[in-house]
């Protein structure tokens, strides 16, 4: 049966405000990243009347933005790694083993998800500067800090979610691998991962996105040599003057690591996102 005409201008309709209300920001983005400073500064101009490329080489300094870069790619990459490792050994033993206490373990994973971010702070402030006064170990101002502070809150999320998609993942597989001669390891990484591929990139995606973009918790377990791009970015603003065509520049680079990545991975990211809620 075809849709009725009213329907499908109604669509066509919300489609195009929808497709306006997303491409608009990124127009101002764009736009304002491509101006001189006096001309962003004054009554914004839809069409520019003059284009620059200088804000995209300024931006690198103004700033130690290649700094920032690196910092927020070394702590992206290593929260990632290690969320994706932890999760996949924690969501295979509860998916494939019962043990006592595992009920007890997958709520309380969960119900970490419930806590805002911030109410982990202060403890997490004073715990590393303890650490460190007890044993010298900087992780307070450090790289290594911030990776352990963002696998809090990345780890439940990912252990939650590959459990549901290794419970979707039929046993007899591993059972298979068992009789071919391959041990719990073996079978974990011979049949399970591979056939696990979209939920664990589905869960690198977000581990990484999580890091990329924080700043609550950049902006204070991090110093000057530590700071990430989300937190490098307020440096665009003195006390004199806000440089808002470098910002704009700023942020279309720094987004330009997600974005690919996003695109590359996506259609593993959507597999990821919906093969795991079904078993």
């Amino acid at each position: 049966m075809a849709a009725p005409r009213s329907f499908l201008w109604t669509r066509r309709i919300f489609l195009t405000l929808l497709t306006g209300f997303v491409l608009l920001p990124l127009y101002v983005m764009v736009s304002s990243s491509l101006k001189p400073l006096e001309d962003v500064s004054g009554r914004f101009e839809w069409i520019p009347s003059g284009l620059t490329l200088r804000p995209y080489a300024d931006i690198w300094d103004t700033v130690p933005l290649a700094d920032y870069f690196l910092n927020s790619l070394a702590v992206a990459g290593a929260a990632t790694v290690c969320s994706v490792v932890v999760a996949i050994f924690a969501a295979y033993a509860v998916s494939r083993h019962d043990f006592r206490g595992r009920r007890v373990f997958t709520v309380t994973v969960l119900s970490t998800q419930m806590f805002p971010g911030i109410l982990f702070l202060l403890p997490l402030f004073l715990i590393y500067v303890n650490i460190g006064n007890a044993t010298g170990l900087a992780l307070f101002g450090s790289r290594e800090g911030l990776v352990l502070t963002y696998l809090t809150f990345s780890l439940p999320f990912s252990i939650w979610m590959l459990t549901g998609y290794f419970d979707s993942i039929p046993r007899e597989l591993d059972e298979a691998a068992k009789v071919d001669g391959c041990g719990p390891v073996g079978a974990l990484f011979r049949v399970v991962v591979p056939a696990a591929l979209p939920g664990i990139v589905a869960v690198a995606v977000y581990a990484f996105m999580t890091a990329w973009g924080e700043v609550l918790f950049a902006s204070v377990m991090t110093n000057d040599t530590t700071r990430t791009l989300a937190v490098g970015l307020q440096g665009y603003a003195t006390q004199n003057d806000v440089y808002w065509n470098q910002v704009m520049a700023a942020s279309l680079v720094v987004s330009v690591p997600v974005v690919a990545g996003f695109l590359l991975l996506q259609r593993y990211l959507v597999a990821g996102l919906t093969a795991g809620a079904v078993k």
